[in-house]
């Protein structure tokens, strides 16, 4: 069945440098830097891009992290524990933004 993702698409993510070769380059230094080793190890650093992919519903992403998870020495256990934080923060999230429909609905109702 054809899907709107390819995962081979993923492998082509360095096309975008075509474009606009500067700004790939600092955003290839940047993304090198923010997973880098630091406070947080790589390890850490991997799981919350997991978490956060899901969050996000990007593919691609949850294919790369799910991978660099693996080869940074996550358990699965440990990579279905982010993704649950994930869904109770988006979940919450939702859940929030609820009061704002309550006020627009109070407001509405007088």
């Amino acid at each position: 069945m054809d899907t709107y993702y390819h995962r081979a698409d993923l492998a082509r993510f360095g096309e975008m440098g075509k474009g606009n070769p500067q700004l790939w380059e600092k955003f290839q230094a940047y993304y090198a830097a923010v997973f880098a080793e630091g406070v947080l190890t790589e390890r850490e650093k991997a799981l919350i891009a997991l978490g956060v992919a899901h969050a996000v519903q990007c593919p691609y992403c949850i294919d790369a992290y799910t991978q660099a998870c693996l080869e940074k020495g996550s358990t699965v256990e440990e990579m279905t524990e982010a993704v649950h934080v994930a869904c109770a923060i988006r979940g919450g999230a939702s859940l929030v933004h609820g009061v704002q429909m309550r006020t627009v609905a109070e407001k509405l109702s007088m």
